[in-house]
């Protein structure tokens, strides 16, 4: 009876096991038997209720083989699960999905590489499959743990290593194919997940060792291909999560000294993710520069290079909001590295070392270099429109003596370190304005812009003065004719430089008619500078011939040679005592563009009349001329009587004897404005300020023996002979009635003003001296030859007003 009962049990077992059992056969290396797999496919495909069992039946006989270690075994029954899988599409695939994934977990955690490698590859073809709906409570997180613990893979043997990490990261490239694009799994996006994933892809390719392997065999290039697709699926929420990881692996790499790897990744980044998501990464980089700003040189020199990467890319397309942070960002940096240049001047004076301090200097010289670069470089990729108002920003940040800068505290770098600011941002702005192409000058110089540039170029550096000209060059010269201008040299045919102009439109006489004057003055005092070398006048002269392309109507041309005439008469008065080097440049400068002017109004009177002075000037006085001036050997003094050597207002203004010119103007002598931006743009010394008050006050002090002054028959007969003083007032007259007719409005306008700044000095001298402070018994300071002596007065000798006495 009890052998009866054991035989009859094999056939009461259920149907899905003994087709399950039957695919196994005897001798695992037979391989799956696909007849009877055949069979179980039909009866799952006809029976998906049952296909939760077949799926728990699998695992249960799988789990056992890992263990028992028969795995051939174990490869026939993923190939079973894989066909499955792949021939069910119904509700009913949901319970066999647990337990499928139940069995690629147990081979993962096996250890065996070879089982490792096979439940990844049947986890990526159970990746591929689109399912109907979405699942509502099936989680990642181990295979995340896992496949990344498989791209870290040391084993001894390479080949073996590299088996392990391209599973690994086929793995993850699955897990993110299967869960980015189901909203109900947005969890792969969280921090988690994101600081294993992506360090994971990282590390695979840094490690790029061998690189003659390529494709999916090669870990680093499937690891880059893994990453380009998961950045492309990142949506607008999910850029932070994504970028972080990669920052805080390069810093716990030490990848950003070189930082070749680190720029590499970036460049991945901003071609993969979506244009209009590019601000993001950029705000990323910039509040990472922020937490290493105290980093070393070369560390902050590296982020400031990736982020210039970022910026070259992200300028071809959408910017974002970020414009202004970024150059706030960028000018603190810049500010802080000249900071750590220079603020320590101390500890540096007490280092043992010289050679480790120059070291740093030239480490920060690098990272300021990187900055200036980025700077330059994103804001001449911008639309015109930004690139103003960058414009403006930048030069609202450059540090002007007597002017408020609340954004770079220059207190603690000094004179020094305020100078480099200075050249810094106007280095910046050089390249922010290459290629800016306004369709006004209103636009690309508007008067907030103007002033400072202007009152910058007053600055006694000659340095900072050439690139305040090149800024100028920038902005004025919307033709592109700059390139054909360089150098400054007598040319002997203009016409064939080929020189683009069009007409001057209203706004731009509008404009001249305006700020005219004030360009005018800055090249005037800016030729007569001391510390002027070949390059400022080589730029000054290019400063002149492009606003006479850009700019000149009839009336500008006037006041052009007027402000020739005037540089001149100048060099030749040497009033300020100049440099014989300084007279002669000025002379040459002066040939040079009427040389140059003549040619382009075309006036032949003109040009005969400047060629003749360039031939004299060639056989008596070649050191007039740019060709010599800064090679030849200067006279001790220049010959002002020899009137064939310099150019004659008279013969001009008959040269100009056309119609559209007036001529009249030729003969008032250009005088340049004088306003606040001297007072601005140079400092005086505390000394200086004191030695003058001194001065005023000793002055003010009159001589007791010129009060009382002999009078004699002589001073009695010029007092009643007044013949010639009437004639002198009636000429003085005279020219002061002419000049307000003929003299233009800005001029007259600048004289009234030089006026009233005079008067205004001179009262507030006077007010100075005799408003005192009233007495008092601690006494009063009174000066008496330079030195100051307090006399107190008693209280009965005090004079009070009536309404304090009672």
């Amino acid at each position: 009876m009890p052998t009866g009962v054991c035989g009859c049990c094999g056939p009461l077992r259920p149907r899905y096991k003994r087709l399950v059992d039957n695919i196994f056969p005897e001798d695992p290396k037979d391989g799956l038997v696909k007849s009877d797999m055949e069979k179980l496919t039909f009866y799952a495909v006809s029976a998906p209720e049952k296909l939760d069992r077949i799926g728990a039946y699998l695992a249960e006989r799988l789990s056992r083989d890992v263990v028992r270690h028969r795995y051939g075994y174990v490869v026939i029954a993923m190939e079973a699960l894989d066909q499955l899988l792949m021939a069910c599409h119904s509700q009913s695939i949901k319970p066999f999905v647990e337990s499928f994934l139940h069995m690629v977990a147990k081979l993962l955690e096996s250890g065996e590489p070879d089982l490792q490698v096979l439940g990844t590859n049947s986890f990526v073809k159970f990746a591929n499959i689109e399912e109907d709906t979405p699942s509502y409570h099936r989680r990642y997180d181990f295979f995340v743990s896992q496949f990344s613990a498989m791209c870290h893979s040391t084993h001894d043997d390479p080949e073996t290593r590299d088996r392990i990490r391209v599973a690994g990261i086929k793995g993850l490239q699955g897990v993110v194919r299967k869960t980015v694009n189901d909203e109900l799994q947005a969890i792969i996006w969280e921090p988690q997940h994101m600081e294993k994933l992506i360090p994971s892809m990282l590390f695979n390719m840094q490690d790029n060792e061998d690189s003659e392997r390529s494709g999916e065999e090669n870990p680093a290039s499937l690891a880059e291909s893994c990453f380009r697709e998961l950045l492309g699926r990142a949506a607008y929420g999910n850029m932070n999560n994504a970028v972080h990881p990669v920052l805080v692996h390069l810093d716990n790499h030490h990848l950003w000294d070189p930082n070749d790897f680190a720029v590499s990744c970036f460049r991945i980044i901003m071609y993969s993710i979506q244009a209009q998501h590019s601000h993001h990464v950029i705000q990323q980089v910039l509040s990472h520069l922020d937490t290493h700003s105290k980093d070393t040189p070369r560390v902050r020199a590296g982020i400031v290079q990736v982020l210039l990467e970022t910026v070259a890319i992200a300028a071809k397309g959408s910017i974002g909001p970020t414009v202004l942070e970024v150059f706030n960002t960028l000018l603190k940096h810049l500010r802080m590295s000249v900071d750590f240049e220079l603020g320590d001047g101390s500890r540096r004076n007490s280092a043992s070392s010289h050679s480790s301090t120059r070291t740093k200097e030239s480490e920060e010289r690098i990272v300021q270099n990187a900055i200036i670069q980025t700077i330059g470089f994103f804001g001449g990729n911008l639309p015109d429109y930004q690139r103003a108002e960058v414009m403006m920003f930048i030069m609202g940040k450059v540090p002007v003596y007597g002017t408020p800068c609340h954004t770079l505290d220059t207190v603690k770098i000094g004179h020094q370190g305020t100078k480099r600011i200075q050249a810094m941002l106007l280095s910046s702005l050089i390249m922010v304005t290459s290629g800016f192409k306004c369709k006004t000058m209103c636009a690309g110089l508007p008067v907030s812009f103007l002033e400072p540039l202007c009152s910058i170029s007053l600055m006694e550096d000659s340095e900072l003065r050439q690139l305040v000209l090149e800024i100028l060059h920038n902005i004025i010269d919307r033709h592109d004719n700059r390139a054909k201008l360089r150098g400054i040299r007598i040319i002997p045919n203009v016409a064939a430089l080929k020189i683009k102009r069009e007409k001057i439109s209203k706004q731009d006489v509008v404009f001249m008619k305006k700020h005219g004057q004030q360009l005018y003055r800055h090249i005037y005092l800016g030729c007569k500078e001391e510390d002027n070398v070949q390059k400022n006048f080589e730029l000054l002269f290019t400063a002149l011939a492009l606003i006479t392309i850009e700019l000149a109507n009839e009336e500008v041309v006037i006041d052009l040679m007027r402000l020739s005439i005037a540089l001149q008469d100048m060099a030749l008065a040497n009033e300020e005592n100049m440099p014989m080097f300084i007279r002669c440049g000025i002379m040459a400068l002066v040939a040079a563009y009427l040389n140059f002017l003549s040619q382009m109004i075309a006036n032949p009177p003109f040009c005969q009349h400047v060629s003749k002075v360039i031939e004299m000037r060639n056989l008596d006085a070649p050191h007039l001329l740019p060709e010599h001036v800064f090679r030849e050997k200067f006279p001790d003094s220049l010959d002002r009587d020899d009137v064939g050597l310099y150019f004659q207002t008279a013969d001009l203004a008959e040269a100009l004897s056309v119609p559209g010119y007036n001529v009249e103007r030729l003969a008032i002598p250009y005088i340049p404005q004088v306003t606040d931006e001297d007072r601005l743009s140079r400092r005086k010394s505390f000394v200086d300020t004191i030695s003058l008050q001194v001065d005023i006050l000793s002055n003010s002090l009159p001589d007791q023996s010129q009060l009382a002054e002999e009078i004699t028959f002589e001073t009695l007969k010029k007092a009643i002979d007044t013949t010639g003083l009437e004639e002198q007032e009636r000429e003085r007259r005279r020219q002061v009635m002419e000049k307000f007719q003929k003299a233009p409005f800005e001029e007259i306008a600048a004289h009234c003003e030089s006026k009233a700044n005079m008067l205004h000095d001179r009262l507030a001298q006077i007010f100075e001296l005799t408003i005192r402070p009233p007495p008092s018994p601690s006494g009063t300071v009174t000066v008496t030859s330079g030195h100051a002596q307090y006399q107190s007065v008693p209280v009965y000798e005090m004079k009070f007003p009536d309404l304090c006495v009672y």
